[in-house]
């Protein structure tokens, strides 16, 4: 692969409870564990960072499928659900549920570029085998 971009960040503090600074400053925040997990809440977790950038990506892969095959899409939405459980080995594992927003397209057409976009987006080729993913398109 040849890189064309690369994300630099430091975790420091504790982890889960700790902060968070990107190399180029656009994300320099505290985490914390979610009051749903123990603690104390209040901060953006890894889950909703994860969540958010996934969303952002998927998104671009969508919009990206839809002009290769010169589909004009109006306002479109992709919204992610990070879950994170107990993976029954003594660890962690995530779940993400990507939910997509094509106004006025037939419901199995939206769900046919939603798929095409699933194979592009490089967060979903990340994951791909790793972490149960379900992409459905929803009505706004």
């Amino acid at each position: 692969m040849d890189t064309i971009y690369t994300a630099e960040a430091l975790a420091t503090g504790g982890g889960r409870n700790g902060h968070v600074r990107t190399a180029d400053g656009l994300i320099d925040t505290d985490v914390r564990i979610p009051k749903e997990m123990g603690g104390a809440g209040g901060a953006p977790n890894p889950e909703l960072l994860f969540a958010a950038g996934y969303a952002a990506c998927f998104h671009s892969a969508l919009q990206s499928v839809a002009r290769a095959q010169k589909i004009t899409l109006g306002e479109t939405s992709v919204g992610t659900r990070v879950g994170i459980g107990p993976n029954g080995q003594g660890g962690f594992g995530l779940s993400v549920e990507l939910e997509v927003v094509i106004p006025d397209m037939p419901h199995d057409e939206a769900q046919a570029l939603a798929e095409a976009a699933e194979k592009v987006c490089p967060y979903s080729n990340a994951t791909r085998g790793n972490i149960e993913t379900v992409v459905r398109v929803v009505e706004d």
